[in-house]
């Protein structure tokens, strides 16, 4: 088995360029039978790095961001033949979450928040992202998800199908790998071949008719040029409420 940990601590894990990148490289040369996902410090994930995006740039570096590395390191892990545990350590937030949910199985510190903050910043997610909601947690939770955007603890993140389980701190390492082992020890072909066939199920599922999908790829890139979400990333990063114009 192999442990990848998100190195960002200054930042709560901030997936910048370089750490998806990095998740992009790696997973395609692994041939561990279970790998561990898990962050640093105090923080899995708080999501896509955009406090320090240029302020002029804002939306070309930001559609940048979430565009290329983001997508090619999740389609690293969701591609990946065996299986994969998210070990969160700390909170997962937007990206973060989404990333931890492709993985196959996730394990959270019983102190952990998760959440989606999309509303909250005036981004409109991808729809393969708002999928992987959908058919973890069924759609009333998705929706409770985006379109709220409160962060919800480790025990309701369980009760909702979020997280398999949930444990005290100290026994999360101890914990993922245990449950690695175990995975690890499992047929190897019967590994393979089970998480393919539940990811070609899920992938028909999620078919989208091709006019359709290109109207919600549309209503994603033209919210990075938007005013709302330039206010919304620098009302972030000056930690104040957002003004928004509708626009």
């Amino acid at each position: 088995m192999v442990r990848l940990t998100i190195s960002n601590p200054e930042k709560r894990g901030a997936l910048d360029q370089a750490i998806l990148d990095r998740f992009a490289s790696t997973m395609p040369e692994l041939d561990a039978r279970c790998v561990i996902v898990t962050g640093e410090g105090g923080s899995f994930s708080a999501g896509y790095d955009i406090g320090d995006l240029a302020d002029e740039l804002l939306a070309e570096e930001a559609e940048k961001l979430v565009a290329h590395p983001f997508a090619a390191a999740i389609d690293a892990i969701e591609n990946y033949p065996y299986p994969t545990v998210a070990a969160l350590n700390g909170h997962a937030i937007g990206g973060g979450l989404e990333l931890a949910l492709s993985c196959d199985l996730r394990i959270a510190a019983a102190t952990v928040a998760l959440g989606m903050p999309p509303a909250k910043l005036g981004l409109v997610y991808s729809h393969t992202g708002v999928r992987k909601f959908i058919d973890a947690v069924g759609v009333p939770r998705t929706r409770e998800l985006f379109l709220v955007g409160r962060q919800i603890d480790a025990r309701t993140a369980a009760e909702w199908g979020l997280v398999n389980a949930i444990v005290q701190p100290e026994r999360l390492e101890g914990q993922a790998l245990e449950l690695a082992t175990e995975i690890a020890a499992n047929a190897p072909l019967a590994s393979r071949g089970n998480k393919r066939v539940i990811r070609a199920i899920l992938d028909a599922q999620a078919a989208l008719a091709p006019d359709v999908e290109r109207e919600l790829v549309e209503l994603r890139r033209a919210c990075f040029s938007s005013e709302d979400f330039h206010e919304g990333v620098l009302a972030f990063g000056e930690k104040r409420h957002p003004q928004w114009q509708g626009r």
